[in-house]
């Protein structure tokens, strides 16, 4: 099997991975705007491109392990930096060598997106949680008298009306 179709697989990879950056770049607008529904709806789109992306990857894998089985290497410890280190030469190691550090360069900026979108995401939760133990009162609020009192609080939930 030609190192061709392993270019070819890693080419796929990039398309696929490139669309999954332009859908993470749009879930951090959504995510700065607050639109739940779209949120909802770009994250089954989102998933969608992440099974496709797992398809290409084990056809890649199959790829990879087929060319070690027709150069008679062990096709479980194959990996496509062997190929561009030992066994590729000419056009084939550069196409290799190319497509390899795209696709490389591809998923450190998607990680770098992701990261800004749990980071807004978990910005998002905390402010939600302080809006939410702003309008709870406290109990001590609530409470005439004595605020020294020692004994169980209770939660405006847990009071006997």
């Amino acid at each position: 099997m030609p190192v061709q179709t392993i270019i070819k697989q890693l080419n796929k990879l990039i398309e696929l991975h490139d669309s999954l950056i332009g859908i993470s770049k749009q879930k951090t607008e959504i995510v700065k705007a607050g639109d739940t529904q779209s949120l909802q709806n770009l994250l089954i789109r989102e998933q969608k491109h992440v099974q496709a992306i797992n398809q290409i990857e084990e056809r890649r894998i199959a790829s990879v392990q087929a060319w070690a089985a027709a150069e008679n290497m062990d096709p479980k410890t194959v990996t496509v930096a062997d190929i561009i280190e030992e066994h590729a030469q000419g056009v084939e190691k550069i196409q290799l060598e190319e497509v390899t550090v795209a696709l490389a360069s591809q998923l450190m900026e998607l990680r770098r997106q992701e990261d800004l979108n749990k980071q807004l995401i978990q910005q998002s939760l905390q402010f939600i949680q302080l809006s939410l133990d702003m309008m709870q009162p406290s109990i001590t609020n609530m409470n005439y008298g004595n605020t020294t009192q020692s004994g169980p609080k209770r939660s405006v939930f847990d009071s006997k009306a």
